[in-house]
Order: structure tokens, then sequence, then C-alpha cells
């Protein structure tokens, strides 16, 4: 085998250069195909990394705990006791990175010239960074300094909006637990930027004085934890919920279904995608390589009439086949690799931005190239072109030769 294949081998590479300009459409075919697969794939693998990211670490976390009737009603009536016993001990243990406390209430924001409803969060500054990226996007004033502070960080689109400043003073109004309507004064001491979704919607007090406000005491509203993967979730939850069995214990994928939507279901227009351009390529391959077969009838007649087996022509033709779609995958790898690398800092959205937000993308896309990820593509693109090939190839070892010292007689 190894012989045939050294004899037939430089027979195959020299057969594909006697047409170049055939040659050279189909690898060009088969590298622009593989390349917008590729590039396609490290795009939505982009932005599907960037929807999970902006969605877990803004404000909802890999797991969210709460009382029961929480996500139904969200107010202080249901409210539940900081961690303790197995549920502390379990969150505090090597599966979690980190997890935080927060008091998470409706409220409404006054300033001199505008009243507008927000969430807001009452935060511990320590444990809040270790979750959430807002306490590092703080881009005018400061963030929290402890959870006993006074002052109130709100969106950027927010501030605009109540034509308030860092320094003003904002009247909060909340639902206490005993249900009457809590009011506090707040001095603006930070601006935070982020999808503008998140800007008009949160606002960030210090924990104590949320519970204070709203008198709960010691209360909280939620706690969210992060454990790294996301694999591990599922047995991770169905621990916490072993540990907390009055507690109501989800999953981003279930607080957060359009982001886990959109970060999940991007995978499948990758496949869609990688098949219909395999069509579109299959559709050139096999109509240039049956012309290469026409053309070269009384060639393969004349090989199997000196003594060449139908079977060595089929495989002469799929090896010119193989080499061929090979030249091709090497030249889609290669601009796919190119293009990655043209946008060091991340693709910037421009005036798309606002409609990533919607879906929970950021601004930026930042691309990587998944070695695993361009291997299986650009295998698959290639076993399938070759396989797309063996019609031809079958058609000429089928040729009989007196037919085709008939057709060149001709």
């Amino acid at each position: 085998m190894m012989s045939r294949l050294r004899l037939l081998l430089p027979l195959a590479w020299r057969n594909l250069w006697r047409n170049p300009r055939r040659t050279v459409i189909t690898i060009l075919v088969v590298g622009v195909g593989l390349w917008s697969i590729l590039s396609f794939a490290v795009l939505l693998e982009a932005w599907s990394r960037s929807s999970r990211d902006t969605t877990l670490k803004l404000t909802t976390g890999q797991i969210e705990i709460h009382a029961q009737g929480y996500l139904d009603d969200p107010t202080v009536a249901h409210r539940m006791a900081p961690p303790s016993g197995d549920l502390e001990q379990l969150l505090k243990s090597s599966e979690f990175q980190t997890f935080a406390s927060r008091v998470r209430v409706g409220a409404i924001v006054q300033s001199e010239y505008k009243t507008l409803p927000v969430t807001l969060i009452g935060a511990s500054p320590d444990a809040e960074r270790k979750v959430s990226v807002i306490p590092s996007q703080v881009r005018d004033g400061r963030y929290l300094s402890g959870a006993d502070d006074t002052g109130i960080v709100l969106g950027r689109n927010l501030v605009r909006r109540l034509k308030t400043r860092v320094g003003k003073r904002v009247v909060l109004m909340v639902q206490a637990a005993d249900g009457h309507l809590a009011e506090r004064a707040f001095e603006v001491v930070g601006v935070f930027a982020a999808p503008e979704q998140t800007e008009n919607e949160f606002a960030f007090a210090g924990i104590k004085t949320v519970q204070t406000l709203t008198g709960i005491a010691d209360g909280i509203s939620e706690v969210v934890a992060y454990s790294g993967s996301d694999d591990a979730l599922p047995e991770l939850v169905a621990r916490l919920r072993k540990a907390a069995p009055g507690l109501d214990i989800q999953s981003w994928a279930t607080i957060a279904p359009l982001e886990y939507a959109v970060s999940t279901l991007f995978n499948q227009f990758i496949l869609m995608w990688l098949w219909t351009m395999f069509a579109l390529m299959a559709i050139g391959i096999v109509n240039t390589q049956l012309m290469a077969v026409f053309e070269r009838t009384r060639e393969f007649g004349l090989l199997q009439a000196l003594g060449m087996r139908p079977r060595l022509v089929l495989f002469e033709v799929a090896l010119e086949s193989t080499l061929l779609i090979g030249v091709g995958v090497a030249l889609g790898v290669v601009l796919a690799l190119l293009s990655v690398q043209a946008f060091p800092n991340g693709l910037d959205l421009g005036f798309l931005g606002r409609g990533a937000e919607m879906v929970g993308a950021g601004h930026i896309l930042y691309l990587h190239v998944n070695p695993a990820d361009f291997a299986l593509y650009s295998l698959l693109v290639w076993v399938m072109s070759v396989l797309a090939t063996l019609w031809p190839a079958r058609r000429a070892s089928k040729v009989s030769p007196v037919e085709a010292m008939a057709r060149a007689a001709i």
C-alpha cells in the first residue's frame, strides 16, 4: 500500500496543476468557504461569551438563592436570613469561588426634576467586588465605601434622566417590612457605566443602610454565588437545595432564560452555517471534478489498458481530491487566523452596540481562537468534501479502455 502511495502521490500532485485555473478556483472555493465557517464560529463564540459574562458579572451570578415567593413578588416581605449552617458551609467550600448577600427591592428615586422607578440593591462592597464588575465601572465619583455607607451609586443614563450629578441628593422611597412607605435622602457618590438597561434599572447603597431603611434587621433578599464552571451547576444547585430545602435556589439559566438561550443556541447556528457552506462547496467541487474526469477519459482508459486496476484509478482521483481540498482547507485556516489577529483589541460593534445590549452582549467582542473548534470544523470540511468527490472518482474508475480509445479517435 505504501509503495503504491509513493508512486501515485507525485502523479496526483502533478495532475492537479495540469489545469491550474480550475485548481486555483477550487482551492479558493474551499478556502473561502472554510474561512467563513471558522470566522463565523469565532464571532458567535465571542458573542456567546460576551452575553454570558455580561449577564453573570453585572447582577445575576451563576446561582441565586431567594426566599420562596420572592421571584414572583420581589419585596422585603419575602426575605430570608443570612446563610448559616449547612448552606453557609457549602457556599464557603472550595466548590464555590465566592458569594455575596444582598437586599434587593423595588424603589422610587426622586430628584429635583424627575421621579423614576429603580431596583435598589443593598450591597456589601467587599463581597460585591468579587461577584460584579459594577464596582470597577464607576466613571464619576466613587463606589460604596462600606456596608453602612449612606451614599448611593447610580447608573450613567439614570443620572442623565434625573438631571442630577455626583454630590447632589436624591430621595429613595421603598415599601418597608411593616407596609408603610419609607423614604430617605441619599447623596449621589458615584456613577457607574454598564449596558443601558442596567444603568437605568439599578441603584446601589450599603446593605446595612438599606436594611435599616426597610426595617428588616439583618434580613436579606438574595445570595449570589459563583462556582466557576457551568458544567457543575446542576449538581451544585441540587446540593444547595438539599442543604436549604426551604429556599428557592436557581441557576442563571432559569433566572435569565433569554441570555442563556443566546449563549447556548449559537452552537446550533454554527452547525447550520457549516452545512449551508458545505452544500455550496460540494456543488462547486463535484462540478469541477466531473469536468476533470470527462476531460481525462482517454487518460483513464489508457491507464487501465496498461494494467492499472479500476480501484487504483479510483484511489488516484480520490488522492488528487484529497490534496486539492487539503490545500483549500489550509488556506481557509490561515485566512481565519489572520482575520482574528486583525482585531487584537476586540471587535467594536459600533452602531450595533445598542442592539447587542438588548441580548446581553457588550459593545466590544473579544475574538479568541479555539484550537479544538478549528481542528474539528477543518477536519469535517476536508472529510465531507473528499467524500463528495468519490462520485466523480467512481466515474473515472468505470471508464472502459475500449470506449475511451473510441472517444479519443472521434
